[in-house]
Formats: structure tokens, C-alpha cells, sequence
């Protein structure tokens, strides 16, 4: 039986995503979003950021890679990985990041920027609402 590995949360983009192509030509969309919660110190309630990094495989991180900007707020789902490598001065390192499965854009960012209603077309459905 396998272990359910479920990982959600909103935030906003850090920086702007990074696509990237692996040698047999698969994209690879990398990004950092910041999160936060909130921590009990003493009687008073504190706001702590918290930062993942994730990756999205595919076409759809091809497709995204416009509408993922720093300070984009997106909520986004899937599989928390742990990754573990020396870097260049041979310390060890770790890290968990999100393999994304589901990604949702949540509005635009905190000054300007891409909002969902910007990019739709007109598909003619106005029409059809009766107010």
C-alpha cells in the first residue's frame, strides 16, 4: 500500500519561473513561492514565511511560464520530493520541493500584472447571462 504524499498551498511567486529543457528536450518549468503561517510567540500571534520550491514537467510548464512572474499568487498541488547534493565546496545539501500536479493562478500581483480576466477571449458567453 502506498503512502498518500499530498502537498497544497497558496502563495505568491518569488521570482519569475524558469523554463529549462532536459537533454531529450522536456521542459522543465522551475520556480519559488512564499507562504505564510502563522506561529505562536509568548501571547502574541507572529506571521512566519515559508519558502518551496516546485517544478512543473511538460507542455503545461511551457504554457505557464508567462503567467508565473514574482508576486504572481497561485495555489498550487502535487508530490513534495526530497532532494539531497554537494555543492561546489563539497558541503551537503537538502531541500523538499513540489513536483506540481495541479496549478491554480489566484488573481494578479500585489501591484499590477497579469489578472485572469486580461488574457480571456471573447468566447461570446456575455451574451448569454441574463443581467
Amino acid at each position: 500500500m502506498k503512502d498518500i504524499n499530498i502537498f497544497i498551498v497558496t502563495g505568491r511567486m518569488t521570482r519569475d519561473a524558469e523554463l529549462k529543457y532536459t537533454n531529450s528536450g522536456t521542459a522543465v518549468l522551475n520556480g519559488s513561492l512564499a507562504y505564510s503561517r502563522s506561529i505562536k510567540k509568548g501571547d502574541q500571534w507572529e506571521d512566519k514565511s515559508c519558502y518551496i520550491e516546485f517544478t512543473i514537467w511538460g507542455r503545461r510548464g511551457e504554457s505557464l511560464k508567462n503567467y508565473l512572474v514574482k508576486g504572481q499568487q497561485v495555489t498550487v498541488s502535487g508530490e513534495l520530493d526530497f532532494e539531497t547534493w554537494e555543492n561546489k565546496e563539497g558541503q551537503k545539501r537538502s531541500r523538499h520541493k513540489l513536483i506540481v500536479q495541479d496549478i491554480r493562478l489566484m488573481g494578479g500581483k500585489k501591484e499590477g500584472g497579469y489578472t485572469p480576466k486580461e488574457t480571456a477571449t471573447d468566447d461570446g458567453f456575455e451574451d448569454d447571462i441574463p443581467f
